[in-house]
């Protein structure tokens, strides 16, 4: 049973590796993988004392620190639910998300987060804050101190539901994803296995621990092998320390999406460490990464650049291209699947042959059972006994997969997955706007950006930077659009519905033009 779940995997880690180091918190402290296990236990411990029952959900908003790492562990040994979120989330983002997961605790660093927790407030929402000095102290807890609980009888399931995430869609809700400890434990089993991790390995996190790529893929796959993850002092990544970290830490690999992997290019180029760690590999994924980028950071670093393919309803991992002594890693394309079977299906279902294109769907034991409360997703996302991905490709005769489009209307910046609707819903709620739309643009940066069209309300003198200023108030700041098109109308179906795609290649065609006239005029 303990091979079936995260935890009882991590746990034969630190019986295996006791003395390896674990997690290293940048110029402060190491903790081995035996004291990060002890750690965990008590704070679970302390967790089921205070009232947090198996399948509770328990959000958690941090940066990168440990202790979000020995938190996010507690939580999931408890047989409880844990709910990473955002920290620059706004209160009514977290009032949604809260809401949504069905929180019945909110942790958050000793100084806590003002917008969480009035959202949790508003909720009755109870909340505590985590801190841990230093490698030999205990978790501080805000919580009430009571009798300690074994945890000897707390067995943890395949089935239980250890994380619960939200994905964007092309609906105005982000829909729940729940994920168990089996599809935790199948996805780092599945990285593992790629690119061989063992606890010879290092790397530095330098992504997002509530974003399902440096939580499933730096930092539990590093805690599953053995090896050892470094967080950033500052708790979030940061390209004046990252090489220096990499060094210190003997790093030998690291995840990054593309917009990053640029910042570290544009790094080396404009002011270059004198030494650079020598890699195994580097890996990238969550957006599709140019093929002059990969070319450029082999061609610095001296190491392969692994392209892979990755979606939250997969626990992350679907596709990777090999290490070198595995097989050729393909430019342009996402690799192979990687434990999970994966099909091209056309519209009726269809298997489809090499090199023809048709919807990505995948099945196996790293994917999700179902939205959580979303029939009409879920009806639509696991029709013919498969996984839809919403994204387009096609597998070559080598059986690497090339991704063509996107079906679903996601606007994926950065790495970051955002509903164009989420950003129409807030527009709207300003006075002045009568009608928004907004929509994805290439960029060289993020892959892609987010721009927008609004119609002002009769009468009114609203500007770019109105419009601007609103969405920085009232949405989280990586959702802002970068650029506002005025207008006085936009392009819809019979049914009323605006064509996002027709709108952006009307904007894009004349990016130039600060007031624009009707269409078709």
């Amino acid at each position: 049973m303990d091979s079936l779940t995260l935890t009882g995997l991590l746990k034969h880690v630190a019986g295996d590796f006791p003395h390896g180091r674990a997690v290293s918190v940048s110029g402060k402290f190491d903790l081995t993988h035996s004291q990060l296990h002890e750690l965990v236990e008590r704070a679970a411990s302390r967790l089921v004392s205070a009232g947090i029952n198996p399948g509770d959900v328990v959000a958690l908003t941090f940066p990168n620190t440990i202790e979000f790492v020995s938190m996010f562990l507690a939580v999931i040994r408890a047989r409880a639910t844990a709910a990473p979120l955002n920290s620059v989330y706004t209160t009514e983002e977290f009032e949604f998300y809260l809401s949504d997961s069905e929180s019945k605790l909110l942790l958050t660093p000793q100084e806590g987060n003002a917008s969480a927790q009035a959202a949790a407030s508003k909720l009755n929402i109870r909340h505590a804050t985590v801190s841990l000095p230093g490698a030999d102290s205990e978790l501080v807890f805000s919580l009430p101190e009571s009798v300690v609980i074994s945890l000897a009888g707390l067995a943890n399931e395949p089935n239980d539901v250890a994380l619960f995430l939200h994905t964007s869609g092309t609906t105005s809700r982000p829909k729940g994803v729940p994920l168990t400890q089996l599809n935790l434990a199948s996805s780092v089993r599945n990285i593992m296995a790629v690119y061989k991790l063992t606890d010879s390995d290092s790397t530095v996190i330098v992504l997002p621990l509530f974003h399902v790529h440096g939580l499933v893929a730096g930092l539990l796959s590093s805690l599953g092998s053995g090896a050892a993850v470094a967080l950033p002092a500052a708790g979030r990544f940061s390209a004046s320390t990252f090489w220096k970290d990499m060094l210190k830490y003997k790093a030998t690999w690291y995840t990054a999406v593309p917009t990053i992997h640029q910042i570290i290019l544009d790094r080396h180029f404009s002011n270059p460490e004198a030494v650079y760690p020598k890699l195994r590999f580097i890996r990238s994924c969550s957006a599709s990464l140019a093929p002059v980028v990969l070319a450029r950071l082999e061609e610095t670093f001296c190491a392969p650049v692994l392209e892979a393919y990755a979606m939250t309803e997969a626990t992350h991992l679907m596709s990777s291209n090999p290490l070198p002594e595995d097989g050729p890693h393909k430019s342009g394309s996402v690799g192979k699947p990687v434990g999970q079977e994966m099909a091209i299906l056309d519209e009726n279902g269809e298997a489809q042959g090499a090199n023809k294109s048709g919807e990505v769907c995948i099945r196996g034991p790293n994917v999700t059972k179902g939205y959580k409360n979303n029939t009409e997703a879920n009806k639509v996302a696991f029709q013919f006994g498969w996984f839809h991905t919403g994204d387009l490709g096609y597998l070559d005769s080598d059986g690497y997969l090339h991704l063509v489009g996107r079906i679903k209307e996601l606007i994926n910046r950065g790495g970051e997955k955002i509903s164009p609707v989420e950003v129409d819903v807030i527009l709207l709620s300003h006075t002045d706007i009568a009608e928004a739309v907004a929509f994805g643009v290439p960029d060289d940066k993020y892959g892609e950006e987010i721009n927008c069209a609004i119609i002002p309300r009769e009468g009114s003198n609203i500007d770019e930077a109105e419009v601007l200023r609103y969405c920085k108030e009232n949405m989280a700041a990586f959702k802002v659009p970068k650029k506002v098109f005025i207008t006085d109308s936009l392009p819809k179906t019979a049914s009323g519905k605006v064509q996002r795609r027709i709108v952006a290649e009307h904007f894009l065609a004349q990016i130039s033009t600060a007031k624009l006239p009707k269409f078709g005029a």
